[in-house]
């Protein structure tokens, strides 16, 4: 059977760092490890498409990462009880032309007893930014430990 600690139910230090192990490897950019952390019949709702299962989220982020160019992403956890955890978020990214955007959202998630993502639920929104408002500056791949949180950035 699949374990992915921390498992629930979590405490403060658990949640934080479930909310950072998940940042960490949607910043790798790689479906393949990403969909590792979700259950096999995991259920979600991302923006207004409806993945169902480990073999459709990793499809559904190929295409993501294909459009989200130079993808950085911070998470930050708003919230938790047992199984359960809140996250807030942003991210930065460009298209193929260039068009620089920086996306904000909440995520509400649900674990299973083995610590694996069953429920994944996401409401985000999109922002044309410039290249020069960018805040997210670190070379692709983990956000450095020293690198500001979201409420540093007063974001």
């Amino acid at each position: 059977m699949e374990i992915k600690a921390p498992t629930p139910p979590f405490t403060m230090e658990t949640a934080i760092q479930k909310v950072r192990m998940a940042e960490d490897a949607w910043n790798t950019r790689d479906p393949e490890k990403v969909a590792l952390v979700y259950t096999e019949d995991t259920v979600w709702r991302n923006r207004t498409v409806f993945p169902r299962g480990r073999a459709e989220v990793k499809g559904f982020l190929k295409q993501k990462w294909e459009k989200e160019l130079d993808y950085r992403l911070i998470k930050e956890i708003w919230g938790f009880r047992e199984n359960r955890i809140a996250v807030r978020f942003a991210y930065e990214w460009h298209d193929q032309t260039e068009q620089w955007f920086r996306s904000y959202g909440i995520e509400t998630w649900e674990f299973n007893p083995q610590g694996l993502m069953q429920r994944r639920f996401a409401s985000i929104n999109d922002m044309k930014i410039d290249e020069a408002e960018r805040k997210f500056f670190w070379p692709l791949g983990r956000r450095p430990d020293d690198h500001p949180s979201l409420s540093d950035l007063e974001m």
